[in-house]
């Protein structure tokens, strides 16, 4: 289900000749830019009823704080693991809309798992949808699906300015009898691998960005599989809470000492980083690095036990 809502957009700012601007850049700052945010969150069994393996509807003091983390980040496309029904995406759609903040373009994926979905949520209008739910892979002999496919969408920002993105959400830690989780996780990071590789097949300079719940750490086989290797690799934005401690800026942003993670496990008392945002290196370019980070909410796990992370960027070629 989606709808889409054409919608003008803004040209960057002129600036003039090189001449007469140089002395004029410096001060520009990012309020004179425009810009926009993307985000991912998993809900937590958002459900409007109970299903046969999972077994309440999300209450609706649940509801509120994941309606809260959502409108304390404000972003401009949000995608969202762990969706229930079509009926349920509407319903948060209308309680955001009711409080301020208005998708009026979304696409929801119905996967191979019939009780939890992928969504992505716009204020911009998408120029494609590709859904893709019907990918399989073979493990020790085995034949599997992908369990809850990929969103992927083209989103038109402005006039000047459109990226793609693929939104995933891969198998979780829990173990199943059928295989072996990590090597499940794998198998459907192989997968979302050659998603990204078609889109650098189409254009090699894509504004490319892949986010969602990829269930796994930084420098497991899964992650590193997503990220790849060579001119093609993406760029981790590794968002991290805005606690007072100094913002950490590539390349060092992936050793800085910051508060990044993004899931508790009760079970166990783990607190890991699971949620990513991946960038093409033609996004990366746009990439506001200091306007990047993981929400740090008060009572946040009421709503899920996920923080939401969001990434900023400018919305012109660079």
């Amino acid at each position: 289900m989606r709808r889409t809502r054409t919608k003008g957009g803004m040209s960057p700012i002129c600036l003039g000749s090189l001449a007469l601007i140089v002395p004029f850049i410096a001060s520009i700052n990012l309020a004179d830019a425009e810009t926009f945010r993307v985000a991912t969150y998993n809900l937590n069994n958002y459900l409007d009823a109970p299903t046969e393996t999972r077994r309440r509807a999300k209450s609706d003091e649940s509801k509120a704080k994941v309606r809260e983390s959502i409108l304390a980040i404000k972003p401009d496309v949000l995608a969202v693991e762990e969706m229930g029904t079509a009926s349920a995406l509407e319903e948060l759609r209308g309680s955001l809309k009711a409080e301020g903040l208005d998708f009026p373009n979304w696409e929801y994926l119905s996967g191979f798992d019939t009780n939890i979905h992928i969504a992505v949520l716009s204020k911009f209008p998408f120029t494609s949808v590709r859904p893709q739910t019907n990918d399989y892979f073979l493990l020790n002999g085995k034949r599997f699906r992908v369990s809850r496919g990929f969103a992927v969408v083209d989103v038109q920002v402005n006039t000047n300015y459109s990226f793609t993105l693929i939104a995933a959400h891969l198998k979780s830690k829990r173990p199943i009898p059928a295989a072996d989780e990590t090597e499940l996780r794998h198998e459907e990071a192989k997968v979302l691998r050659e998603k990204i590789s078609e889109a650098f097949a189409s254009n090699p300079n894509v504004n490319l960005v892949v986010l969602g719940d990829l269930n796994d750490y930084k420098d497991s086989t899964s992650i590193k599989e997503v990220i790849g290797r060579g001119k093609h690799k993406l760029v981790d934005t590794r968002p991290a809470e805005r606690n007072g401690d100094d913002p950490a800026r590539p390349p060092r942003i992936l050793e800085a000492p910051t508060v990044t993670w993004t899931h508790y496990y009760a079970l166990e008392d783990v607190y890991s980083r699971l949620d990513y945002i991946l960038l093409s290196s033609g996004m990366a370019r746009e990439w506001v690095t200091n306007e990047t980070y993981v929400l740090a909410l008060p009572n946040w796990g009421k709503g899920s036990d996920h923080r939401p992370v969001v990434a900023t960027f400018e919305a012109e070629e660079k």
